[in-house]
């Protein structure tokens, strides 16, 4: 390792730390914008494809969220190997990982549940807005369409660790 080494563990251990705290308010933010504009479409009775702005709203906090989850979730791996492992020394990130494995906590680090609810309550609030067939029709595909990524996120989410693992194992062989 180089003499940079502990300043390199140390920005990466707070760059982890500031994007979980940026998850959150930026989800929480997320949340409330697609709630006001919910708000605002009900209060103003517009309706057509105005009415799915909250949805994309929706989408891309969730879109976000993934990217920073995965972004934080790679370099929990890269510090395993490189700093853990490479020096036989157990620390957080494999301890928090052989928790993760052993005890299931039931936590969600995608907020899946939450996103999947505000996506529902966002496709009834929908119906009250849209008067044709057509529009509902669009709204009911885009939900879905959210519903199939937030599955398909959360099963990329649950393999990715052993896979960036596997990756920056190879890596440091090489």
């Amino acid at each position: 390792m180089s003499d940079d080494s502990p300043a390199e563990y140390q920005g990466l251990r707070a760059t982890i730390r500031e994007r979980g705290t940026l998850r959150i308010c930026l989800i929480l933010v997320g949340l409330i914008a697609m709630s006001a504009l919910v708000v605002a479409l009900r209060a103003t009775s517009l309706s057509g494809v105005i009415a799915l702005l909250p949805l994309l709203v929706l989408a891309a906090t969730f879109e976000i969220n993934f990217f920073i989850h995965t972004g934080v979730e790679r370099i929990g791996r890269y510090l395993q190997v490189f700093y853990e492992e490479r020096a036989g020394v157990p620390g957080w990130e494999t301890t928090a990982m052989n928790y993760g494995a052993n005890y299931r906590s039931g936590l969600d680090p995608l907020f899946s549940t939450l996103f999947a609810a505000a996506a529902t309550i966002n496709f009834l609030t929908t119906l009250a807005v849209a008067r044709e067939p057509g529009w509902i029709a669009l709204s009911l595909a885009g939900h879905l369409t959210f519903g199939y990524r937030i599955a398909s996120a959360k099963a990329r989410a649950a393999s990715q660790r052993a896979i960036d693992l596997d990756r920056f194992r190879r890596l440091l062989s090489k």
